[in-house]
């Protein structure tokens, strides 16, 4: 018990000691040891390092999943070393909505066969989603946390001990300097034999004795920590390569991602042009719309068709049926709703706002029309064009 009470009282001598001689240096009323300036910039490069890994995971995180109260709840898993329960994306919670609601307006109508369709895009998107939250934990999330809470931890440790080394040596090398001043003092008084005992002297230099060799211990035990924690912070280098690699396959994961969304999604908007061209065929108007075709997603596979907006697809419906009832050869005048670049010879740029006259011709897929602008002619999507009479 008495050693523990000791030691205690020890290392609160030394804690104090440190923070006058921090304090001092702050004050500019002391000598700081400067660190050599290799280790000052990998210092500083792991800092760096650091505090960007923390910004872009908890970025990272709030973009694969905005919900607040999710992210606790996984934190607390994490913590607790279980496994997170699979949890429903919001896409495919929409997609269940539907094909429930389906269920109760009738599937065989028009409106319910069209919410079975989308319904069932949705639950596809959010398969997808949930393969991407999946796969960015793992081969991104998790190795940027696991260098935080291991790696940087050790670093800081050592970046901790390091210093308390360097304020030990700067204590010793003011003690010192203080030793000699108090030994040359007392060899430099006159007649010290009468004025001064001559255990005084001898303390003096005793002290100074004690004071070069408690610099020389705390000198080494510096440089060796300063040599540890060199070490380690010439390993950022290697946790940047490692992160390199974890930011390549985040990447290519996102890719994947919106590649299947846009392949959905041009999937679904066929879909749906079908079901507009089946309700507004002649006789027809009970018509349903057809189950969705599957279309797996294969990864290197170019999605088919033109780039769309999902959101323009009711317009290039009702585009579509008034298309379907144009004679093979008949032209009319459209209108252009927005500029359009042709991707090659056999379409035609348009601006928007001009006027052009459109036909179509057998077998021509129903998304494009034949336009002609003064000498110049080629396919025209039906999207960005507003038919006239």
């Amino acid at each position: 018990m008495d050693f523990n009470v000791k030691k205690l009282a020890s290392d609160a001598g030394v804690f104090f000691t440190r923070a006058v001689q921090f304090t001092e240096e702050k004050l500019g009323q002391a000598e700081k040891t400067e660190l050599d300036p290799h280790l000052e910039n990998l210092i500083v490069r792991a800092d760096s390092t650091k505090n960007w890994t923390e910004k872009i995971l908890r970025q990272t995180e709030v973009l694969l999943q905005p919900n607040p109260s999710a992210r606790i709840e996984e934190f607390i898993y994490d913590k607790l070393d279980k496994k997170l329960p699979s949890r429903t994306t919001n896409a495919e919670l929409l997609g269940q909505y539907m094909l429930e609601a389906a269920d109760e307006f009738g599937p065989g109508t028009p409106y319910g066969s069209t919410l079975v369709t989308v319904g069932e895009y949705q639950k596809r998107l959010g398969g997808a989603e949930r393969e991407f939250l999946q796969t960015s934990a793992v081969t991104f999330l998790t190795p940027l946390r696991n260098f935080l809470e291991g790696d940087w931890r050790t670093i800081s440790k050592e970046k901790r001990l390091l210093e308390n080394r360097r304020l030990d040596l700067d204590i010793c090398k003011a003690r010192l300097k203080k030793a000699k001043q108090a030994e040359a003092k007392a060899a430099a008084a006159p007649d010290f034999q009468e004025t001064r005992p001559r255990n005084y002297v001898l303390s003096a230099s005793a002290s100074a004795v004690r004071a070069e060799h408690e610099l020389r211990v705390a000198q080494v035990e510096f440089d060796r920590q300063a040599e540890v924690t060199r070490l380690l912070l010439e390993g950022i280098s290697s946790t940047h390569l490692n992160h390199l690699r974890c930011l390549q396959d985040y990447a290519e994961a996102q890719a994947t991602y919106y590649a299947q969304c846009h392949h959905y999604m041009q999937d679904l908007q066929r879909e749906l042009t079908r079901c507009a061209n089946a309700v507004g065929a002649p006789h027809s108007s009970a018509a349903v719309c057809p189950s969705p075709v599957s279309s797996a997603f294969l990864p290197g596979q170019s999605p088919p068709g033109g780039t769309v907006s999902f959101l323009s697809s009711q317009k290039s419906s009702t585009l579509a049926m008034e298309h379907t009832k144009l004679p093979v050869t008949g032209t009319r005048k459209a209108k252009v709703l927005y500029d359009y670049d042709a991707h090659d010879a056999s379409e035609l740029s348009l601006l928007a706002d001009e006027l052009i006259m459109v036909y179509t011709v057998p077998g021509m897929d129903p998304d494009w029309l034949i336009g002609e602008r003064g000498n110049e002619k080629g396919k025209v999507p039906v999207t960005y064009l507003e038919l006239l009479s």
